[in-house]
């Protein structure tokens, strides 16, 4: 699907009276409110580098980019807008989304350490379908606040606050530092 898609995708689980599987369990759901809200504030507040945006501009082969995310993801609400930014600014970038929890389960060949289906992803790849570069789930500061907090045993609630302030700190500095370096090298 393209963002249009994954957009009407979020709205169709939060306007529907009886939503399937897992937003039919109110953490979810909410979870999936607070998102829309989050990826919408970043589409319209988040700002891009000089250096991101040279970069991305300077692409000449065609790419295609699957970001494999799912609404009910927070880290995916702080992400994925900063992803589907940078892509529009070069038409040689294709985006595709795939969700996590649907076939064709691509999530199964980017397991995070080989063993977390963790989110989001985002895999380039070539015309000929070549993986170019994968980068996900989280920026490295953010991945090392989350497992601090994992190793301190910090509860469900904590971890919530603690990435979130993560992100509303960086604005989304990190991913498009992460990014850069992956986008010179083709």
């Amino acid at each position: 699907m393209d963002f249009k898609a994954y957009e009407q995708e979020f709205q169709k689980i939060l306007h529907d009276p009886a939503p399937a599987p897992p937003y039919n369990n109110a953490d979810y759901l909410n979870y999936t409110k607070l998102n829309w809200s989050r990826q919408s504030r970043w589409l319209k507040t988040g700002k891009l580098s000089e250096d991101i945006i040279a970069a991305v501009k300077s692409i000449t082969q065609p790419q295609h980019w699957i970001i494999i995310t799912e609404p009910w993801c927070g880290d995916a609400s702080h992400i994925v807008p900063f992803i589907h930014m940078i892509a529009g600014l070069n038409p040689m970038i294709t985006t595709e989304y795939q969700l996590r929890d649907s076939p064709p389960f691509l999530i199964n060949q980017y397991l995070t350490n080989g063993k977390s289906k963790s989110i989001p992803k985002l895999v380039i790849r070539d015309t000929a379908g070549k993986d170019l570069a994968v980068w996900g789930p989280r920026p490295a500061g953010c991945q090392t606040l989350y497992d601090r907090l994992v190793h301190e045993k910090a509860d469900f609630e904590q971890m919530k606050i603690s990435l979130q302030q993560w992100y509303n700190e960086d604005k989304g500095v990190s991913i498009q530092l992460e990014l850069l370096p992956l986008l010179h090298t083709y």
